[in-house]
C-alpha cells in the first residue's frame, strides 16, 4: 500500500509562510499477498561505499541536539528537582526550534542563535512544557502546564513497566490457563486507549495491554488473546480493570512466521541490481546539496525527521516539512477492540519507534546513513539510534522526459532518464512499518511517498470458512473484517497521514489558491463545440476558505501556493502546485469520539496562519 503527495512546479519554483496539513488515507479491507524477505548477506553481499553521518558539531540553527546538550538538559532538570521525583515522568527532549525570522536571517559561518531544548513531561499526571537554554547559561527559560485536555506520548517507562503487570495478576493467569497457554509464551505490549469521554478515566494516564501467544512463531500478532482487556493506570502502575469476555480458538502458528529463515523456496534471485556506486549529492553537516536542490535534514523524536530550508537553484521553496500525525482507527466495536483508534505520532513518537535501517534491504547500495541522538528513560540520558535516516539517489528505469518525431528532416528520439534523491525513514509501530520517502526530482518536483507494510493485527474468531454457518451476505458484511485464514479475521481499518508543510515559495509572502475546473457552455452561433472547461482561481482570504475537502469527481480543482508579490518573466504568478493522491474522507460519524479527537481528517487541506502553536508538542484528546 503506497500513497504520495507531490509538489509540482508551476511556472518557476518560489516560496511562502503557510501551514498546510495534507491528509492521505490508506484503507485496509483485506490481506495483501506477502512476499519473502531477503537476507542481505545471502542475496546481495556486503554493502560497499557505505557512508554514515553522525555529527556532534552544531553548524546550523536547526541542527539536532548534541549529546552534550542533552546532558546539559539533564543537569538543569536535576538541579531544579524536575527529574526522577514522585510522579515526575519525562516524555521527550528535543530541539526547540528557534524563531523562523532568526533562522532565515542567520548566515553560514556565523554563530548560531541561542539554542533551546523543549522538554515535555508530566508532573502528577499534568503535562508540562519546559524550555531549557543549552547554549551555556544552563537555565530554565519557561516552565508551564500545557493547557487543554490532552496528554503527551506514552513514556518509555510506561510502555516497558506496564507490560510485565499481567505476569503477577491472578485473573490473567487464570485466563491463559483456561486457554492452555504457558506464561513463558505470553508477550504483552502497551497501547494508548484513546479518549471516549469516560469520567472515571479523566486525569489518569491509561495504558491498555495487548497480549499474545508467542509459541511457534515470531509473528505474535497472529495469535492474540482475544477477548481480554487489561486497563492499567500508568501512574499508579496497577491494573484497574480486567475483562475476559470471549473464548475464541487461538489461530494456528503454522505458516505465520515471516522471517526469511522460516520461508520455503523458490526465491527470487537478484542478478545485478542497478546501483549507483558513487552518489553525486554532498553533505555538509546536515545540509544536503544535489542537482540544484539544497535543504537541511535532521532527526526528530516525534516525526522521525524534519526537512527544512528547501531551495531549488537558490530560490526558496519550503521552510519546513514533516509528518504531523498518523491516525489509525480500527472498525471493530467489541469490548477489546473499540478503543483501538491510534495516533501513531502523538501517542508513540515515530522517531522513538524507529529501528536502525538495514543497508541493502532498507536502503540501496551507495546510500548515506544518518544516526540520531535522542534522550529517553526516567533520567533523560542520551542514546544513539544508528541509521535512522538514509539518503540515496534512485534510478529505477523511469523516464523524466521524452519526445519522438518522424519528420522529413529526420527522426527525432529524445529521452532523459529520471534520477531522484530520496530521504527515507521507517517507523516500526507494533505490527505496522511505515516507510516515508521525501523524493526530490531534477525538474523541481517534491514527492512525499508513504508505504504501509509489516503484518496484520488480527482478531481471533471461531470461523474457519466463510460459509461454515451458512451466513447470509448481510451477516458477512457485518463482520467488519475479512476471514484471511482459519480463525483469523483481518479487521477493517484506516491509515490517515497528515503532513505539516510550511511553504516559502520565493519568500514568506504566500497565499493559498484554489483553481476550480468549471464547465462553460458555448452558444451555438460561436462554435460547433457545445462546451469546454476553464480554470477559475480563487485566493483564500480566511483560514475557513482554505479548509478543503477534496472531491475530484464532483468538484474538480487544482491547488496552489502562490507568491502574490513575485511574477515570472511572462507575468504569471510564481507558485507551486499541490497534487494530492490517495485522499479519502473519514467515514466515522462526527459525534464519534475518535472522530472528535481526529477532527483534522474532516478536511484534506488546512491552511493555518499562526506557526507559533503548541499543537504539535503534545497529543490532544479533543480538537
Amino acid at each position: 500500500m503506497a500513497h504520495q503527495w507531490t509538489l509540482i512546479l508551476k511556472s518557476i519554483p518560489a516560496g511562502c509562510l503557510i501551514l498546510l496539513l495534507f491528509i492521505s488515507c490508506i484503507r485496509s479491507i483485506s490481506c495483501i499477498r506477502s512476499q519473502s524477505w531477503h537476507d542481505s548477506q545471502d542475496v546481495l553481499g556486503k554493502p560497499r561505499n557505505e557512508r554514515r553521518l553522525w555529527s556532534e558539531e552544531v553548524k546550523h540553527p536547526l541542527d539536532p541536539l548534541t549529546s552534550a546538550e542533552y546532558m546539559n538538559v539533564q543537569s538543569v532538570l536535576r538541579e531544579a528537582s524536575l527529574l526522577g521525583g514522585y510522579r515526575q515522568v519525562l516524555i521527550s527532549v528535543d530541539l526547540d526550534d528557534p524563531l523562523k525570522d532568526e533562522v532565515l536571517a542567520w548566515k553560514p559561518g556565523t554563530p548560531v542563535p541561542t539554542r533551546h531544548a523543549e522538554v515535555v513531561m508530566t508532573i502528577d499526571t499534568k503535562p508540562r512544557k519546559i524550555i531549557v537554554d543549552v547554549s551555556g547559561s544552563g537555565r530554565i527559560v519557561e516552565n508551564k502546564e500545557i493547557p487543554g485536555s490532552g496528554y503527551p506520548a506514552l513514556s518509555e517507562e510506561a510502555e516497558n513497566a506496564t507490560a510485565y503487570l499481567p505476569a503477577t495478576y491472578q485473573p490473567f493467569l487464570d485466563s491463559i490457563a483456561a486457554r492452555g497457554i504457558a506464561i513463558d509464551d505470553v508477550y504483552c505490549e502497551a497501547a494508548s486507549p484513546g479518549w471516549f469521554n469516560v469520567s472515571a478515566e479523566e486525569n489518569r494516564i491509561l495504558v491498555y495491554l495487548l497480549c499474545y501467544d508467542t509459541k511457534g512463531t515470531a509473528n505474535v500478532y497472529m495469535r492474540p488473546l482475544e477477548g481480554v482487556t487489561i486497563a492499567v493506570d500508568a501512574t499508579e502502575m496497577k491494573i484497574i480493570r480486567y475483562l475476559d469476555v470471549l473464548k475464541a480458538p487461538m489461530p494456528t502458528s503454522k505458516g505465520t512466521d515471516y522471517r526469511f529463515a522460516a520461508q520455503k523456496g523458490p526465491f527470487l534471485t537478484f542478478s545485478k541490481p542497478g546501483v549507483i556506486e558513487h552518489p553525486s549529492f554532498t553533505l555538509d553537516g546536515h545540509i544536503v546539496k544535489w542537482a540544484g536542490w539544497e535543504f537541511h535534514v535532521r532527526p526528530n523524536l516525534r516525526s522521525q525527521n524534519v526537512i527544512s530550508i528547501v531551495k531549488k537553484d537558490g530560490r526558496s521553496v519550503m521552510y519546513q516539512g514533516f509528518v504531523s500525525e498518523v491516525f489509525v482507527p480500527y472498525q471493530s466495536a467489541t469490548t477489546d477492540w473499540y478503543w483501538r483508534t491510534y495516533m501513531d505520532a502523538g501517542e508513540y513518537n515515530l522517531g522513538f519507534l524507529s529501528l536502525p535501517l538495514q543497508p541493502l534491504n532498507d536502503c540501496p547500495r551507495g546510500a548515506t546513513f544518518m544516526n540520531a541522538t535522542f534522550a529517553a528513560g526516567p533520567d533523560g540520558s542520551p542514546y544513539v539510534t544508528d541509521n535512522l535516516i538514509c539518503i540515496f539517489e534512485r534510478y529505477a528505469g523511469d523516464i523524466a522526459w521524452r519526445h519522438a518525431e518522424d519528420l522529413p528532416v529526420g527522426d527525432i528520439r529524445e529521452s532523459r532518464p529520471k534520477m531522484t534523491l530520496v530521504v527515507r525513514t521507517i517507523a516500526s509501530n507494533g505490527n505496522y512499518d511505515y516507510i516515508f520517502d521525501w523524493e526530490f526530482q531534477t525538474d523541481g518536483i517534491i514527492r512525499v511517498k508513504v508505504e504501509a507494510t509489516g503484518v496484520l493485527e488480527i482478531s481471533a474468531n471461531a470461523m474457519k470458512y466463510v460459509n461454515e454457518a451458512n451466513m447470509t451476505k448481510a451477516e458477512i458484511d457485518k463482520m467488519y473484517g475479512t476471514l484471511i485464514s482459519e480463525n483469523t479475521i483481518g479487521v477493517f481499518h484506516d491509515h490517515f497521514f497528515s503532513f505539516h508543510l510550511d511553504m516559502d515559495v520565493d519568500g514568506p509572502n504566500n497565499s493559498f489558491v484554489e483553481g476550480k475546473l468549471v464547465k462553460h457552455l458555448i452558444p451555438p452561433e460561436k462554435s460547433l463545440r457545445k462546451s469546454r472547461w476553464g480554470l477559475e482561481k480563487y485566493v483564500a482570504k480566511t483560514e475557513d476558505e482554505a479548509r478543503i475537502q477534496i472531491n475530484p469527481i464532483e468538484h474538480p480543482a487544482q491547488y496552489y501556493v502562490m507568491n502574490p508579490s513575485k511574477k515570472t518573466r511572462l507575468g504569471n504568478q510564481v507558485s507551486y502546485r499541490l497534487v494530492p493522491s490517495g485522499v479519502a474522507p473519514s467515514l466515522l460519524d462526527p459525534s464519534d469520539y475518535p472522530q472528535i479527537r481526529a477532527g483534522f481528517t474532516k478536511n484534506q487541506v488546512l491552511y493555518v496562519n499562526d506557526m507559533q502553536t503548541d499543537v504539535d508538542t503534545y497529543h490532544q484528546k479533543k480538537m
